[in-house]
């Protein structure tokens, strides 16, 4: 079956062309995605950036809020210890310290439902008993309206003042005096390290010098009290600064900076899909290129597969009538050998046959004479004349007996004839083995006993081959084969010659079949002198030949695989030199049932 050239290039190059394509149209979008990836990525880089920003500043201003509150925290105590703690504070403290707290403190904190320790109810309230005691301290009243002069329309809503030992002996909040804040960090930093510690809260509700306040960012200090002109702490303080507006200007600020990273962001998005969209719009024109580049080049190679297709057909053409004509090259001169030896077949049963029917012509010439005499003796009898009768009855006499003494034979002509119908019987045996060899009156193709046509074939050959040769026969039941009946006894008597050429004077051919069911093998086996190494590679090449110029036109066994092949088998060798070689001819069995061996 031809190679169908356009077919499969079409296929294969629209299967190649297509997966380049997709190729292209899977990297292009991978490429966008990675683009628009790497742009989403950078714009919330940048919005990361933005954000951290305002995040930081919004941070630095309330940083920087604290620490320039806590600056005028300590400036505001230091000030207010000098103008109120050596007159005022002083014995106050002094008297307050003299009320014990240890009883209070020896009661042992109780954890609350999240599990913290809290103290219990009635620790609570030993120190708020403390606190009554220190609120009834004579002077509390007096040194109470001295702190909310001093601190009254200022940003300071609430004072506190602590002892050494943690103890709130004043607040402007009454209720938080006689607290114990001992355990508190904000306190033990600024009473043990002498170090100022600030927080910034938001309280929704305060109790402040001037009433309850809502809503409100407050600043709460921790402030040691140093005795005045020295560095020795006698006191800490806590100081609540109202930061609300300036809380609400830098989150003002900072909302402005969120708007404006904001804006950016957008544009920078935008700015992202429009370099997106030009990207897409450059990856389409770059995929209509490619696409019409592809096109363009399919069409051109499909111009020239076609081109090339043409070419093949003719070539292949023109390789099977050459085919044909070795074929019928190599037929013929097999045919050739064959007429010759049938030549020789004929001329021994035609040469004696013609000399029979020579003599027993001759013989039938001597018997004419005897015939008139019969003829004769008929007319005398019918004649009544005695006289004539005695007289011609006498001459008849005379003639018979010359009859009887003559040389014809007619058992002899009998034999004569007998040779000459065994001659034209195997005259007509050649011509029917000739007429099966060539199954001249047969289809092309037809389903076929091997075993007959063996049988066929080595008839033909043993009229060809040398008679010293000996053809033998092993075969074997064989399923029917699908062939050209011609073909394959052209290739069965071309294997039987090339053995019997191998053979230098006497020897043995034997022609075997076998089958296991789906193949069928037909080997011819010789006693011939062998192939050798350098020779076997080369047998089935066309005009390949060891044969003298003249004798050989090296097509038989390529011709013979070809029709083999043609046939779906193939040809096996095997050969060792001075010992013989074996050819195998494999086809495929129409079916597993065999065919009986005829007689």
């Amino acid at each position: 079956m031809r190679f169908r050239l356009v077919r499969y290039f079409t296929v294969a190059s629209l299967g190649v062309f297509g997966l380049v394509a997709g190729s292209l149209v899977y990297f292009e979008h991978q490429q966008g995605e990675s683009f628009k990836q790497m742009k989403e990525e950078q714009s919330a880089f940048f919005g990361e950036v933005q954000q951290g920003f305002a995040e930081r500043q919004d941070a630095s201003a309330r940083r920087d809020l604290l620490a320039i509150h806590e600056a005028g925290n300590v400036n505001l105590t230091r000030l207010f210890a000098n103008a109120l703690w050596s007159s005022d504070f002083q014995p106050f403290v002094a008297r307050a310290q003299a009320i014990d707290v240890h009883q209070c403190r020896a009661m042992p904190d109780v954890p609350d439902a999240s599990g913290r320790m809290t103290p219990p109810p009635e620790k609570k309230a030993c120190f708020s008993e403390v606190g009554r005691q220190i609120m009834a301290i004579p002077g509390f009243a007096e040194l109470d309206a001295k702190v909310y002069d001093a601190m009254k329309k200022s940003t300071v809503f609430k004072i506190k003042v602590f002892d050494l030992r943690g103890i709130t002996i004043y607040s402007s909040e009454h209720a938080q005096i006689g607290e114990d804040k001992m355990t508190n960090a904000g306190w033990r930093g600024a009473a043990l390290d002498g170090v100022a510690q600030s927080e910034l809260t938001h309280r929704d509700t305060f109790s402040a010098f001037e009433g309850v306040v809502e809503d409100r960012d407050l600043i709460s200090s921790y402030l040691p009290v140093l005795e005045p002109g020295s560095a020795k702490i006698v006191g800490v303080f806590e100081v609540y600064s109202d930061v609300t507006p300036f809380l609400q200007q830098i989150e003002a600020t900072s909302a402005q900076i969120r708007e404006v990273a904001e804006a950016n962001q957008r544009r920078v998005e935008a700015a992202g899909v429009a370099g997106l969209a030009a990207i897409d719009e450059a990856s389409n024109r770059q995929l209509a290129v490619v696409g019409g580049l592809l096109a363009l080049l399919f069409v051109a190679l499909l111009l020239i597969v076609r081109r090339a297709d043409r070419i093949i057909v003719e070539q292949e053409r023109d390789r099977e009538h050459t085919h044909q004509q070795l074929t019928q090259s190599e037929k013929m001169a097999s045919l050739g050998q064959m007429v010759a030896g049938v030549a020789h077949q004929l001329n021994t049963p035609l040469a004696f046959s013609q000399n029979n029917v020579l003599m027993v012509k001759d013989a039938l010439q001597s018997m004419q004479y005897p015939m008139k005499v019969a003829t004769r003796m008929s007319e005398i009898l019918r004649d009544v004349d005695g006289d004539h009768v005695t007289l011609k009855v006498v001459r008849l006499k005379q003639n018979l007996d010359q009859l009887e003494n003559g040389s014809v034979d007619v058992s002899m002509l009998q034999e004569m004839l007998t040779d000459v119908l065994d001659g034209i019987n195997q005259m007509s045996e050649l011509v029917v083995n000739l007429r099966d060899f060539t199954r001249l009156d047969r289809a092309s193709t037809t389903r076929a006993d091997l075993n007959k046509s063996l049988r066929t074939v080595a008839y033909i050959a043993k009229t060809v081959i040398s008679k010293d040769i000996q053809v033998a026969e092993e075969l074997t039941e064989l399923p029917a084969v699908e062939c050209n009946v011609s073909q394959l006894n052209q290739v069965f008597l071309n294997l039987i010659n090339n053995a019997a050429q191998a053979i230098d004077g006497a020897g043995r051919i034997v022609v075997r079949t076998e089958t296991d069911g789906n193949t069928v093998r037909v080997s011819v086996a010789d006693t011939g002198k062998g192939i050798p190494k350098d020779v076997l590679p080369h047998i089935f090449d066309l005009y390949y030949t060891t044969k003298p110029a003249g004798e050989g036109t090296g097509l038989g066994l390529a011709i013979a695989r070809d029709i083999v092949r043609e046939h779906g088998g193939d040809i096996e060798v095997r050969t060792e030199v001075g010992v013989g070689t074996t050819f195998t001819v494999v086809l495929p069995a129409c079916e597993a049932q065999t065919l009986p061996l005829a007689a």
